[in-house]
Formats: C-alpha cells, sequence, structure tokens
C-alpha cells in the first residue's frame, strides 16, 4: 500500500469529507445531518476534520464537533473509513491533535441488524486501537406531541433556581450516590464535587437553561431538572433525585415536568438521554411516552 496522509481540511477542499461513500448504517448519517461546515450554516469546522488520504483518496474521515462559541471540540461524532482501512482510521485518530471522547450513534436495533453490528464494532475498533475505551451505551429518546403530554403526578413544587452555589450543593448530593457512568467516571478522579461541576458547566454551556429545584409540599428537597436548549434543539438534559428520596418514583414526576415546561413554549421535539444499565430511569421515560429514537456507545 502507499503511503497515509492524515491532515486537517480546509474551506477551499472541505468538500473532500463527502467524497468518501458511506452506507448510511451507524454514525451521524443516521440522523439525517450532513457535512457541513459552519460557513455553509451546517455544524463543522473544516480545521476540527481530518481525512487520510492515499493516493489523493480519501479512505478514512473524522470530524469533531463543538457549539459555534467553543473554542475546542467537545467531542467527536463522526469516524469513517472504506472497507479494509480500519488502520487508516486508527492512523487518523492517533495523528490529530485532539484528545476528547468518541460518540458514536447507532440505530435502537443495532445487535440485531448484522451490517450495522459489523459497522459498529469496526469503529469501536479502531477508537480502542488509537487509545479510547468504551465508557457507556446510552439510550437517546425523542418526543414529540404525538407521544402525547404525560400527566403531572401533581405531588412536588418546582422552583427556578439560578444560584451556582445552590445548585452545586444539590448536585453534589445527587452525585454522592449515582449509576451514571460520566459522574462516575468524574468521581473517580474528582469525587462528587468533580461530578457536579462538570454538570453545572453543562448548564452553563447550554445557550439557555432553567433548572428547577423540586421540594415536597412540607419544603424537603427532591432534586432537579434542566429543560434546556442545546445547539442542536431543546432537551431535558439533565434529572436528579437526592439519595434520601429515591424510592418513590420522584424521577418520573421531574421528567413529566421538564417535558410540560418545553411544550408549554412551543417545544415539539425533546431529546434526552439515559444509561443503558439505568433501568429505573428507562422506565420512567416509557411511562411518559418518550421513544428510544436512536442509542449512543461513548468511548474515551
Amino acid at each position: 500500500m502507499t503511503d497515509l496522509v492524515v491532515r486537517a481540511l480546509t474551506d477551499r477542499d472541505a468538500h473532500l469529507f463527502n467524497s468518501l461513500a458511506d452506507p448510511g448504517l451507524v454514525g451521524r448519517a443516521i440522523t439525517g445531518v450532513e457535512y457541513r461546515t459552519l460557513a455553509e450554516g451546517g455544524g463543522y469546522r473544516p480545521d476540527w476534520t481530518y481525512v487520510a488520504l492515499r493516493d489523493g483518496k480519501v479512505v478514512a474521515r473524522a470530524a469533531w464537533w463543538g457549539a459555534p462559541e467553543d473554542t475546542e471540540p467537545r467531542n467527536i461524532n463522526w469516524l469513517d473509513f472504506a472497507d479494509g482501512e480500519l488502520e487508516a482510521g486508527v492512523t487518523l485518530l492517533r495523528e490529530a491533535p485532539f484528545d476528547v471522547d468518541y460518540e458514536l450513534v447507532l440505530p435502537p436495533d443495532w445487535r440485531e441488524r448484522p451490517e450495522a453490528k459489523a459497522a459498529a464494532e469496526a469503529r469501536i475498533a479502531a477508537a480502542e486501537k488509537a487509545g479510547k475505551r468504551l465508557l457507556v451505551e446510552r439510550l437517546r429518546y425523542a418526543w414529540t406531541p404525538e407521544c402525547g403530554l404525560p400527566e403531572r403526578p401533581g405531588r412536588l413544587v418546582f422552583v427556578d433556581e439560578r444560584d451556582d452555589d445552590v445548585l452545586l450543593d444539590v448536585l453534589r448530593r445527587i452525585h454522592s450516590a449515582t449509576l451514571d457512568a460520566h459522574a462516575l467516571r468524574a468521581k473517580e478522579t474528582g469525587g462528587p464535587d468533580q461530578a457536579a461541576r462538570e454538570e453545572l458547566e453543562y448548564i452553563h454551556w447550554c445557550p439557555e437553561a432553567w433548572p428547577q429545584l423540586a421540594y415536597t409540599p412540607e419544603g424537603a428537597l427532591v432534586g432537579l431538572h434542566l429543560p434546556c436548549r442545546i445547539p442542536v434543539g431543546f432537551a431535558a438534559g439533565f434529572i436528579g433525585v437526592v439519595p434520601e428520596q429515591r424510592g418513590h418514583g420522584y424521577a418520573f414526576d421531574l421528567l413529566a415536568e421538564s417535558t410540560h415546561f418545553l411544550s408549554e413554549r412551543g417545544v415539539e421535539h425533546i431529546v434526552a438521554a439515559t444509561d443503558l444499565g439505568n433501568a429505573p430511569m428507562a422506565a420512567h421515560f416509557a411511562k411518559a411516552g418518550y421513544p428510544v429514537a436512536q442509542r449512543r456507545i461513548d468511548l474515551v
């Protein structure tokens, strides 16, 4: 084989990214998102996009993503390579100057579809050979008005909260005991404080966020929910119950409130997610009428 050339794209040759055929089995292709640069009205930047070329032909490609205001990529969410070119994908990941998580989007039934399963496993293998490790598989939900509004149980009182110190304290309490893989990862390095600060950073990163604390009628803190606007739409961005209030199904109350909050403001598409292993939260999403739209595997 001839030598491989790995380089970033530029505004002038960003079209090269789309020269690699994509069967649309896994990854960003299944979301309907096209690769377009910010200058073209899309969400990608040529200098955050790398290709691997052999004899001038693109055999592997990867796109890192961040919000328009971000100065560094937040993740890599697009990785493809031609048949027989897995090692080119590995080389590309190793030589690109970014060290962030890889988010692989998958259809809900990817394990039951042989071609999709093979495509997913090839990308996971490339990422792992490049030094990443599998952290978690997540369920991604999408609510629309056709799903119906979940009934508000009416058990809790919701209060807007904007004070960072208060939010940090609540998030610290929530993450003192958690099933969330990303929070557990943060706790490995900095304990509940680190997990709480990462959640607060996410709140501030959202273009708009309306954090609300939930209380019992008697005034006992139950938890926090986060209806928010993100760069690609609107989300029920966080649902958390403090440990001493768990076991009462309050996470459903918080999810229902987030859904109503956004719906009442005219939002007709709400995304959300939870770890595959978080069966209680998955059950709440099902009860609230949120269908699984996709799955996602995070490698870190």
